[in-house]
């Protein structure tokens, strides 16, 4: 039953709304009980009950006929949209729990993932219209993965060589650790740099966390050519971190996709001589988030992955 704002019960539900419309438009009790798929005589009690609550007569009844009254006439609107109303309530829910409404909030570095970003927003524009994408840039790895944990991200894009077990993840895109010096610097003459020649450096980092690549990345480096890293400067961002190489402030490691799709001028990329391995760009999510409308982002990411995988 609903509810009225004065606390009073209002008499009319979905059910006696449907079995009303039945009636009215029937003007046939036989006829409306046989499209109700009920019985005549719980029909007519129900309408009674329903003219009792309201203190209204609804239909003249007689031997011959069934003729809606003046009441009767002015609930057909209202009711009509009880009932719709109710439809498109069962509608919502049946399409939330299928993935094809609700909000996923997905958490990216910038620039240097603009592109896959962009691939999976017009899938969802195309593919799951009625599904809310809303997208936190700046979101560095590490911090990202905070607020994935926490729970104010839903997804994140981001490169980490470690991530907790609750965190789920696929591969969407691998890219190569680089060396981005100034164009002048006398290492900018080689195509491959040995990991000793830069134990004279300066160095410009980005934060980073215990997860983070770079970091991580930096501090092998570091063992296999035997020098603790001298580093003058902490950058924001990699738009700022291609700045101050290409000011001559130092040098600094970044990925392929930072080369790609961040302008850097003055700056130079050159492959090390021995890389472990290849960076994974990432899309992560918690194991404990069973929300159907993250599942159907996440799907459409593994459908424009470039190497695909999972952990």
């Amino acid at each position: 039953m609903l509810t009225s704002s004065y606390g009073n019960r209002v008499p009319m539900d979905v059910h006696r709304a449907q079995a009303f419309l039945a009636v009215a438009e029937e003007l046939h009790f036989g006829r409306a009980a046989e499209r109700l798929h009920m019985a005549q005589p719980p029909l007519t009690r129900l309408i009674r009950q329903l003219e009792a609550d309201l203190g209204a007569v609804l239909f003249e009844r007689n031997t011959r006929s069934v003729a809606l009254t003046v009441q009767g006439e002015a609930l057909m609107e209202p009711a009509h949209e009880l009932v719709m109303l109710s439809r498109r309530i069962t509608e919502i829910v049946r399409r939330t729990q299928g993935g094809l409404t609700g909000r996923v909030r997905l958490g990216y570095a910038g620039p240097s993932v603009g592109h896959l970003v962009g691939v999976l927003a017009r899938r969802v524009r195309i593919q799951r219209p009625d599904l809310a994408l809303e997208l936190y840039s700046s979101q560095f790895s590490h911090r990202a993965l905070d607020k994935l944990r926490e729970g104010s991200l839903d997804l994140v894009i981001g490169r980490w060589d470690f991530l907790p077990a609750e965190i789920g993840s696929r591969v969407i895109e691998r890219e190569q650790l680089l060396l981005a010096l100034p164009e002048r610097h006398p290492l900018a003459k080689k195509e491959t740099i040995e990991a000793r020649e830069l134990a004279d450096e300066a160095w410009i980092v980005l934060p980073g966390g215990s997860a983070a690549t770079l970091p991580n990345r930096l501090n092998a480096l570091a063992v296999e050519g035997r020098f603790i890293p001298r580093i003058v400067q902490v950058a924001p961002d990699s738009s700022t971190l291609m700045l101050l190489v290409g000011a001559e402030t130092g040098v600094a490691l970044t990925f392929s996709g930072v080369r790609d799709h961040i302008p850097a001028e003055g700056v130079v990329f050159r492959r090390l001589a021995s890389t472990p391995g290849a960076v994974e760009v990432r899309l992560a999510w918690r194991h404990s988030d069973t929300s159907p409308a993250l599942a159907a982002v996440a799907g459409l990411v593994a459908n424009s992955a470039e190497a695909p995988g999972s952990t």
